[in-house]
């Protein structure tokens, strides 16, 4: 598959980094930008092939191959770029997916989003990356304690990032005796991360205070699963959100059709501030700096549940998370651009960590999965997927055990969906047409669920 990337910022670059280190696979990635010093760093790190020039002009698409493009994804600073470039493409050349980012609230308000239809606008999908952060974080909030949370086959069946607490009653057990401790729950252990390290748990793989793990588990019970890793609900709910940008007022917007929930924002730039108090309805907006001790203080964060840190500056967002940490929030979330701060971060008393990269790579990845697969998303900064795919009658999987799919280390079915009830580990189960399958599989061996999944020749 030929891919091509508009915009190599931290998006594109992001975008192209999964492309390019995708193992298995037939990726080929070129990559368009303006900014000569920018092109040079991405194609430092990056096999992909770098053009120079503007991104909506016929002459630089034409020159990074568009005519052999099978997919395009625009993602520069402009949502108005991003449009054009897709228009262009629309005239000028066949390509058969065109992705455009597009981040003015203007666009994406609901009056106005008809306008990217087919006979309209030539963008076949639009992808916002704060708007898929802001309800990430909205899922996130939800359960109190997790850092990461995913809704399957219609919201029944949840993937659950957590960090493992020093009271978790399942500490140095091992994984072939938590049916003890949890016994009528079904719960599926995905992976856990711990000194930098992620790896598919086995049997007798023990759980450590301060994992980062992975579950899964239907939504009914995901209280008892949570307290299994040391985290309680509390009835009373409050939400301190650092950095009013788009993510940040996003996110507000989510956390206000939460009844009692109580919210609150610091932004450093008074007319933002003064934006966000003539639009959201009941948060509470402070202006100041979140680095502000005396800020900080006003605010009464000891009883403060959630501390969400979304300034567009790494370094902010991590020195404001451990100065509330200090003043007494129960937790703290940080938004990180590099990844390579996440182990650090974690290790010194952040307790989760959002990755713009791996949310918007996972709503990307859902349009380019082949197969009736309903849902793809990337866990563990990008170590694995996790797939939901409807099965045909002309897939490989059908009349074969879910047993001889599995793969050691590599993939793993984590449910079966028929008739309405999951089934988890469901190892002797014969797969047939039109189950619902949630698939574990390592990055490098997405390219062997791709195959299984893939049609017999005869459908074709």
């Amino acid at each position: 598959m030929r891919v091509l990337i508009l915009g190599a910022g931290r998006v594109g670059y992001s975008i192209a980094r999964y492309f390019a280190y995708e193992e298995y696979t037939d990726y080929e990635v070129t990559i368009v930008d303006h900014d000569p010093q920018t092109l040079e760093r991405v194609a430092e790190k990056l096999d992909v092939q770098p053009i120079l020039g503007h991104a909506s002009h016929p002459d630089v698409l034409q020159k990074a191959g568009c005519s052999e493009t099978d997919l395009m994804i625009a993602v520069t600073a402009s949502d108005e770029v991003n449009i054009v470039a897709c228009e262009v493409v629309k005239s000028l050349f066949d390509i058969p997916i065109k992705i455009a980012r597009v981040r003015s609230n203007s666009y994406l308000s609901p009056e106005w989003i008809h306008l990217f239809q087919s006979q309209t606008i030539a963008v076949d999908r639009i992808i916002s990356p704060e708007t898929e952060v802001a309800r990430s974080l909205t899922r996130s909030t939800e359960i109190v304690g997790a850092f990461q949370v995913i809704s399957l086959y219609n919201n029944r069946i949840k993937v659950i990032g957590v960090r493992v607490q020093s009271g978790s009653p399942i500490l140095n057990t091992p994984l072939r005796l938590l049916a003890t401790v949890l016994p009528n729950v079904d719960m599926v252990l995905l992976n856990i991360s711990r000194d930098g390290h992620t790896f598919f748990p086995k049997e007798n793989d023990e759980i450590k205070a301060s994992d980062e793990v992975f579950f899964s588990t239907i939504s009914e019970n995901i209280t008892q699963c949570m307290e299994a890793f040391g985290h309680f609900d509390h009835i009373q709910r409050s939400v301190l959100i650092v950095g009013g940008g788009n993510i940040g007022y996003g996110f507000a917007q989510s956390l206000e059709q939460i009844p009692n929930m109580e919210i609150n924002i610091i932004e450093k730039d008074v007319k933002r501030c003064e934006y966000l108090a003539r639009n959201l309805e009941r948060a509470e907006v402070f202006q100041g700096d979140a680095l502000d001790t005396d800020v900080l203080n006003n605010l009464n964060l000891r009883n403060c549940e959630s501390v969400v840190a979304v300034t567009n500056e790494d370094k902010v967002n991590i020195l404001a998370s451990l100065m509330v940490k200090r003043q007494g929030a129960e937790r703290c979330l940080t938004l990180l651009n590099n990844d390579q701060y996440t182990t650090l971060v974690t290790s010194i008393g952040v307790d989760g960590v959002i990755s713009p990269k791996a949310i918007t790579v996972s709503t990307i990845l859902q349009n380019i999965r082949c197969g009736r697969i309903e849902n793809v998303h990337t866990i563990s900064d990008g170590h694995s997927e996790i797939i939901e795919v409807i099965t045909r009658d002309t897939s490989h999987i059908v009349g074969i055990s879910a047993e001889d799919i599995n793969i050691p280390d590599e993939i793993m079915i984590v449910a079966l969906v028929r008739d309405g009830v999951p089934h988890f580990l469901p190892k002797q189960m014969i797969i047939s047409v039109n189950d619902v399958l949630i698939i574990l599989a390592k990055k490098e061996a997405v390219r062997k669920v791709d195959r299984l999944l893939s049609v017999r020749p005869s459908y074709l």
